[in-house]
């Protein structure tokens, strides 16, 4: 039997699945099981719900290490990564994540909720299944689910010893990983221990320096723990924790105009476009960037009989620091000659986050025509956030966290913005599926949330006004309505209407004034919430036994979009609202199996975004929404030959990502253009012997382009092109 190349799970096949199958094989004739999009086991086909999924030899198979991999190969999502690890300019169906915001995702690891975006790009170590949701979900998975969910499981602890080992070289990387598993006591208390290190040289040159830059060095560290006293009750705790350090802040400012010494010789502000490339980076300070996360959670279930009772509780601790060069990313300092109005300066950014959560659910059991869910959830999270710009003297940065340091002699603090920020929200929750007919089944669902945040000032803050305590409340009744219908065994169509919510929250005090000041009027210290309205239609079904389809068509209202505005004589990231902006658009996948050992999938995702109301800028008004591209098309074909010499079989895939047109603010300033991306595998496998050396080769073109552009000329160059040769092996 053929093995499916990574491809779209929304159009599975039906079958009978039990409560212990996780995954099912992934041929074109077997059924792929979702297990997490309606807190359920059921077969994509059954799912009323618009859902990419990768399953454990998927994940493989496309060489899926980070979110930026499986994002790459699903339809209508996009992820720009710049600035610093803990960025990602995620965008689902045109909801887009903005900096220091909310997430526009719920992200559920292991049924825990991840409660701020800068735990998302993590590495993805050890996982088992990645599913990806579109549309509102926040019903079923929690907060700020405006644009939908992501749900990544690892793998549970096994009752026999087994486990693997990684390792992999590539241009300017190393990466090591490995994972064991096993009982402690049989049947009982099993445990499965990953760990994955991974160096990443950089790929860019700094001329000023001297060097590469653009590097990672990543360490993440994994463990679970399994408890089964009795066949009704079963704990899973879970612990990771992750250390990055690296490179950040490589922006090329398109206006400094260089000259051959690397220093600006001119400034030229009618410069600014997001198809204009430069690998090359001429900042006197090399951006650094470290973040280190601990997550702990215990998820515990109770069968009583007739339902089950289940408890998720989380602890996350986050700390984030970023510093480099301030305006404009150039080889010049504040005491060059002829500095004004060419001098640079520095910047730095610290947030240092704590928050605990609760939730409580009672579930009915599956099997009975009417299902139900209901369940409460709390959240406490501490936030401390400092934001400066100091003098560049040529002698480095110092760095500050909770105190400027105006005195320093070094690198004296100009500006500085710090609070805390003291969040408690709660939200009750449920969902009800009821099949009126052995093919027509209906759904509601109701979510409330609401979010109390206190801001407190530092009395140290260098505008706003120091030590004021601000306070604002957001909360919204979120509702849900789905009707699926089973037109055949093999093809069933639905439509939802959902309503979603991200919260509003605080800018930095004092950044409104700030920014008027540079000429930005209109921002506020507070931020709106921002809340969906989203019809969908769709269809899944198999064709025969070699082809799935399926397609959704969606239609979404956005009031209050946030939008991320950068003010650079402070250093400032700001958030405003756009008041609406509409979004239409729909996905289209397939996956077919083509011959014995020979799959293919493609994908297309098309979202045509409109700012239909904007205070800020009417003149805005008529043009597309920033960070959404118009289109997205994603195909690839793989083929693993069948055993042929002394069990050895070889193994090639080829994956194709085309990206849209895609603006980055309301004003549509400048576009970057539509561009094409090639990434290969290829290499030899034994998978009685359980292990492999496979080749990847990523970007093979070379394609240049900005993996982000921010108004007023800072373009973030993306990667060029990379290997990578990787050794496996099971036992």
């Amino acid at each position: 039997m053929s093995t499916a190349i990574a491809a779209p799970a929304g159009a599975g096949l039906a079958q009978d699945v039990s409560p212990d199958t996780a995954v099912s094989e992934t041929a074109i004739t077997d059924e792929i099981v979702v297990t997490g999009a309606r807190g359920r086991i059921e077969t994509a086909l059954e799912v009323p719900i618009s859902v990419t999924a990768y399953n454990e030899e998927e994940i493989e198979d496309a060489r899926i290490d980070r979110v930026g991999d499986f994002i790459t190969l699903t339809p209508n999502v996009t992820i720009d990564e710049a600035q610093n690890v803990g960025l990602s300019a995620l965008t689902i169906r045109g909801v887009t994540q903005v900096r220091n915001g909310e997430p526009p995702v719920a992200t559920v690891v292991d049924g825990v909720l991840q409660i701020n975006s800068r735990q998302f790009t993590q590495e993805l170590v050890d996982v088992e299944r990645i599913e990806v949701l579109r549309g509102p979900q926040g019903a079923l998975y929690g907060r700020n689910a405006t644009g939908g969910a992501i749900l990544i499981t690892t793998k549970d602890p096994s009752n026999v010893l087994e486990g693997h080992v990684r390792a992999g070289i590539g241009r300017n990387e190393h990466l090591l990983q490995g994972a064991v598993s096993g009982p402690i006591v049989e049947d009982k208390l099993l445990f499965r221990a990953a760990a994955r290190y991974s160096d990443y040289g950089g790929s860019l040159i700094n001329e000023t320096l001297g060097e590469r830059v653009g590097d990672l060095e990543d360490i993440t560290l994994r463990g679970k723990l399994l408890w089964r006293p009795t066949g009704n009750f079963e704990a899973d705790l879970r612990a990771s924790v992750s250390r990055a350090e690296g490179g950040g802040l490589n922006y090329v400012y398109q206006p400094a105009i260089v000259g051959p010494d690397g220093k600006p010789i001119a400034l030229d502000f009618t410069r600014g476009d997001a198809d204009e490339v430069s690998r090359i980076i001429y900042s006197n300070n090399p951006g650094f960037n470290e973040r280190d996360i601990n997550e702990f959670a215990l998820k515990m279930d109770y069968d009583l009989g007739g339902v089950t009772l289940r408890s998720v509780s989380s602890y996350n601790d986050l700390q984030e620091y970023l510093q480099g060069d301030q305006f404009p990313y150039t080889a010049a300092t504040t005491i060059s000659p002829g500095a004004a109005p060419l001098g640079d300066g520095t910047q730095t950014q610290f947030v240092d986050i704590e928050a605990w959560s609760q939730e409580f659910r009672i579930i009915s059991p599956a099997d009975q025509r009417l299902r139900w869910m209901a369940g409460v959830y709390y959240l406490e999270t501490d936030r401390f956030i400092s934001s400066t710009t100091g003098s560049d003297l040529g002698q480095g940065i110092t760095r500050v966290e909770r105190e400027p340091l105006f005195s320093d002699p070094a690198n004296p603090t100009l500006t500085y913005f710090a609070d805390d920020n003291d969040n408690t929200a709660w939200a009750l929750f449920g969902n009800v599926d009821f099949d009126v007919t052995d093919r027509l089944e209906l759904s509601a669902a109701l979510r409330y949330d609401e979010d109390e945040r206190e801001q407190t000032v530092s009395p140290l803050n260098t505008g706003g006004v120091p030590g004021a305590v601000n306070t604002a409340t957001y909360d919204k009744l979120q509702p849900k309505l789905t009707a699926r219908y089973q037109i055949t065994p093999d093809f069933n169509v639905y439509a939802s209407w959902g309503e979603g919510f991200r919260s509003g929250q605080f800018n930095q005090n004092g950044v409104g004034a700030a920014a008027a000041a540079a000429g930005l009027v209109g921002v506020e210290d507070v931020v709106d919430e921002e809340i969906t309205e989203t019809y969908e239609l769709g269809f899944k079904g198999r064709l025969g036994d070699r082809l799935r389809l399926s397609g959704a068509v969606f239609d979404t209202t956005v009031e209050g979009q946030q939008y991320f505005v950068f003010v650079g004589a402070v250093g400032a990231q700001v958030l405003v609202n756009i008041d609406e902006v509409s979004l239409q658009g729909g996905e289209l996948e397939l996956a077919a199996n083509l011959a014995e050992g020979l799959d293919a999938y493609a994908s297309v995702g098309v979202t045509d975004s409109e700012v239909e109301e904007y205070a800020l800028n009417p003149a805005a008004v008529g043009n597309k929404a920033p960070y959404v591209p118009d289109m997205t098309f994603n195909a690839g074909v793989q083929y693993r030959t069948a055993p042929y010499w002394n069990g050895l079989n070889l193994f090639g895939r080829v994956d194709y990502e085309h990206r849209g047109d895609q603006f980055w603010d309301p004003e549509n300033s400048t576009a970057r253009s539509a561009f094409d991306l090639v990434d290969l595998r290829f290499g030899i496998e034994h998978q009685e012997g359980g292990w492999s050396l496979i080749g990847t080769w990523n970007n093979v073109f070379d394609e240049a382009y900005n993996s982000e552009y921010v108004l007023g000329g800072f373009a973030h160059p993306a990667q060029p092109t990379q290997w990578r040769i990787d050794l496996r092996k099971e036992f």
